[in-house]
């Protein structure tokens, strides 16, 4: 990765041997590794057995998750945050599971769409919950600074299953609660 890296930068026109790049390559493959460390996770290893069992079978909701995340079409950021909210049905997740169920998710190329739905599967799957609500907020720098350049524009993507999906009641309960 860090030659690939050196040759982007020299075909840029850059010099390498100039003292600012002289290591970029290095810190950028050991960057870029970082911001897809989600390839290297499971969602086993991330939940750790984190599942409680519990009589609670109201909304339990995480909002405003910082996500960070590459676009798989440019490989340019996009920021944003997530709200993740579920119905519990015998059990609960770790609260920071589901943080870090949206970041191992984040941490892999992505487009915003794909990683609302895996989010929202991933956790159903795990608490066997009567229904998941996923929103994502991000600005997409690939928009922002290429392209249209639209500054000031947020995508939102949403995934309601089960209950969500269902009970129109549940799901505005759920989109009060985040806005």
């Amino acid at each position: 990765m860090k030659e690939n890296f050196a040759n982007i930068i020299s075909e840029v026109g850059e010099n390498l041997d100039r003292d600012g790049l002289r290591d970029t390559p290095e810190r950028a493959a050991k960057a870029f590794q970082f911001l897809t460390r989600g390839y290297h996770q499971n969602i086993d290893e991330v939940v750790n057995n984190a599942i409680f069992k519990s009589d609670n079978d109201e909304m339990v909701l995480v909002k405003d998750i910082e996500v960070y995340s590459l676009c798989e079409h440019h490989l340019l950021p996009l920021i944003g945050k997530c709200h993740v909210a579920y119905l519990p049905q015998g059990k609960v997740i770790g609260l920071s599971k589901i943080a870090r169920i949206v970041d191992m998710y984040a941490r892999r190329l992505q487009i915003q769409e794909n990683m609302t739905k895996q989010i929202a599967e991933s956790i159903m799957e795990v608490t066997g919950a009567r229904g998941v609500a996923v929103v994502l907020e991000a600005k997409h720098l690939c928009m922002m600074m290429r392209g249209v350049e639209k500054q000031n524009s947020m995508m939102t993507t949403s995934m309601m299953l089960g209950a969500f999906r269902e009970m129109p009641s549940t799901r505005s309960e759920f989109l009060s609660l985040i806005r």
